[in-house]
């Protein structure tokens, strides 16, 4: 049981982990491309680039439920 409740913990973190290395490349493109581009566009930080990332997936997702 307990070995369970570690598997599970240990792929969240590694979840967690993953998408917050994710969020990095929207982070940089949204810093380093849209804040020259766009006037009145401010720098976003990295917990705000994951949640970007996770908005959009939610939104834009391709998964169809019956």
């Amino acid at each position: 049981m307990e070995k369970a409740i570690l598997e599970v913990i240990a792929m969240l973190a590694i979840l967690v982990v993953l998408s917050f290395l994710f969020s990095w490349p929207v982070m940089a493109l949204w810093n380093g491309c849209l804040v020259d581009a766009v006037s009145g566009v401010k720098e976003i930080t990295w917990l705000q680039a994951w949640g970007l990332s996770v908005l959009c997936n939610l939104l834009f997702s391709k998964t169809i439920s019956k």
